[in-house]
């Protein structure tokens, strides 16, 4: 290890150290962490996570015996939400996190997956763009047929092969949402300018519930413009310990937004509208190596705080909107919040104001709806176990309430939440999960139908 790489470790160690103490060890985060709750076990629990940071900070354990117990934490962060001395975990966590990945070495699966998966592939608009071709002509070729026929990828890695298994149809990349311009509906009061936010894993795997939220926002008045250039929003990068590289994410989409007059950014992932809203806290724990003689620093500071101020998730900027005519569509439809939507970014009302005033469908509350799902980003590819505990957990609370329509607000969860489906044998007993967009633009389509 050179002296640069300890010295970053050790800086990471000192601010998430630092932090530790303002935890005044309640422990009324204990009921609301999913992996306490399914551990009793209090290393697994924020609580005694912060005491591990802390233990390492003062020297008295390793970063070694501390990163099992954060790798296992989902990062939902809902113990802040329950936190009453305003413990900023998330920051604590993502510090540690960069740390360890320092100074702590990791098994090659998961070193591969970190390099290839989060480093270039997420890590810049053009190997996303290429990512995105390839899952296309995975499709498209018939070498979907043959994985799955072969049942390869379940045996060599089945968390992800169960990932694989409920892929949606990719859209042709020239028909993705980034692939358009501005656009706006004529004969609708124009109520403002927004700049989409496409997200990396969103772009590739579910474009078309961008599309479907593009129309939703252009029915509802806004013009609507996909800045060209943006990328990965970077929460993956923070969550796994790459902070650098997240910074630079961070600073990539800030250019390619402001390259675009609008009066919001919008986004339609929970996970990527809190890292959005986040940035001006990214940028300023960012250590340039040189902080105090950095003269772009203070003014990166600025323009994400002006970046930060746009941000709206989509329910937000709609939930009391006016919307047109919508068709009735039929059933009971329940929802899951998205952990950063809930408990970072606080929205919690707007999603389901929006459903409920979707005609026709009858709205019941998810019991829990405000725990994790254990999708966390990569989570339920490096922690499967724990991942699929939790889960099982939602999916019995989903069952309980009957419901035909899963919504969610959250491309981790999506995904997840559709893994759950086929496992549970809901999807088979008719649960569909959609993301609140979708169903917007469905009952807007039947709406306009019905009254031509």
């Amino acid at each position: 290890m050179t002296g640069t790489t300890q010295r970053a470790a050790s800086d990471w160690l000192d601010t998430a150290g630092d932090l530790t103490y303002r935890c005044i060890r309640c422990g009324f985060c204990l009921p609301a962490c999913p992996t306490y709750g399914q551990t009793l076990l209090e290393p697994e629990s924020p609580r005694g996570r912060i005491a591990l940071v802390r233990a390492a900070y003062e020297g008295m354990l390793s970063l070694s015996d501390v990163a099992p117990h954060l790798d296992l934490c989902i990062g939902c962060r809902a113990c802040e939400t329950a936190c009453p001395a305003g413990v900023p975990y998330g920051a604590i966590l993502e510090q540690a996190r960069a740390a360890v990945e320092r100074q702590v070495a990791r098994p090659w699966p998961e070193r591969l997956v970190r390099a290839v998966g989060i480093g270039r592939i997420l890590g810049s608009p053009r190997w996303l763009r290429l990512g995105g071709w390839l899952l296309w002509a995975y499709q498209a070729t018939g070498l979907q047929r043959v994985v799955r026929a072969t049942g390869l990828l379940q045996r060599l890695w089945p968390s992800l092969g169960r990932l694989e298994a409920v892929l949606p149809p990719v859209p042709a990349p020239w028909r993705k949402a980034g692939s358009r311009g501005a656009g706006t509906r004529t004969g609708v009061p124009r109520r403002g300018r927004v700049a989409f936010f496409l997200g990396c894993v969103q772009e590739m795997a579910l474009a078309d519930v961008s599309r479907a939220a593009i129309r939703v926002l252009e029915a509802a008045g806004f013009e609507v413009v996909v800045p060209q250039g943006q990328g990965c929003c970077g929460a993956v990068h923070a969550h796994a310990g790459q902070l650098e590289q997240a910074v630079r994410q961070a600073r990539r989409n800030i250019e390619a937004f402001e390259r675009v007059q609008a009066d919001y950014v919008v986004n339609i992932a929970g996970g990527c509208g809190a890292q959005l809203k986040e940035y001006p806290k990214l940028l300023a724990h960012v250590r340039d190596g040189d902080r105090g003689r950095d003269p772009e620093r203070q003014r990166w500071l600025e323009r994400a705080r002006r970046f930060a101020e746009r941000v709206r998730d989509f329910s937000e900027l709609l939930a009391d909107a006016p919307l047109p005519p919508m068709g009735r569509l039929e059933g009971v439809v329940t929802y899951q919040d998205s952990c950063h939507l809930r408990h970072v970014q606080r929205v919690v009302e707007p999603p389901r104001r929006l459903l409920r005033r979707i005609p026709g469908l009858t709205y019941v509350e998810l019991p829990e709806a405000d725990r994790c799902c254990g999708a966390g980003g990569i989570y339920n590819l490096t922690q499967p176990e724990m991942s699929e505990q939790v889960l099982d957990r939602k999916m019995a609370h989903v069952r309980a309430t009957g419901a035909t329509i899963l919504a969610v607000a959250n491309t981790p969860c999506h995904l997840q939440l559709l893994v759950g489906a086929r496992k549970s044998g809901l999807d088979r007993q008719g649960l569909r999960v959609r993301h609140i967009a979708e169903l917007l633009d469905e009952a807007i389509a039947r709406g306009r139908v019905s009254g031509d």
